[in-house]
């Protein structure tokens, strides 16, 4: 499911199933970009991409503490492969690179995608987020109790949506 470097016939299939999942007004090129340079996970139905979610580097700062943060884009389900839990598939692969790799995740959400984040334990970050907007974030190499959650966190600045 986890590809480093992925057949680009296979990450043109995936961005053009972002676009079909969120349409071309909500998902823009930079949120294609935001999701490249990370490492991709796919789900297939024999030869056809059916889900798709991408983890990249970030770095997040938190108070004084600098993080190393899995930031997830671009996840994706098939609409008639919705209800399958491919959703909850895909984010197992996601969590468990994030877990590997990185000191925390983190993503925002889309309101239809809230209730997957939350039942798979993601957490809002309820300190001041600059700029400002809705963050989730999950534990990786770090403890969950070694992160503030009320503490500011600050992205560097990206051309399109910053969180």
């Amino acid at each position: 499911m986890t590809d480093d470097a992925p057949d680009p016939e296979l990450l043109a299939q995936a961005h053009a199933l972002c676009l079909e999942a969120f349409g071309a007004d909500d998902f823009t090129p930079d949120d294609w970009q935001h999701a490249l340079g990370g490492v991709h996970l796919f789900v297939l139905d024999d030869d056809l991409l059916v889900a798709h979610a991408a983890v990249v580097p970030r770095a997040l700062r938190s108070g004084d503490r600098l993080l190393d943060v899995g930031y997830v884009e671009a996840v994706a389900v098939r609409a008639s492969h919705r209800g399958r839990r491919l959703g909850h598939t895909v984010m197992a692969a996601v969590e468990q690179v994030i877990i590997e790799v990185h000191d925390m995740g983190a993503l925002c959400s889309t309101d239809a995608g809230l209730p997957l984040y939350l039942s798979r334990g993601w957490q809002p970050w309820r300190g001041p987020l600059d700029p400002s907007g809705d963050v989730l974030v999950r534990s990786g190499r770090l403890s969950p109790e070694s992160l503030d959650l009320d503490a500011p966190l600050t992205a560097d600045w990206r051309a399109g949506d910053v969180w």
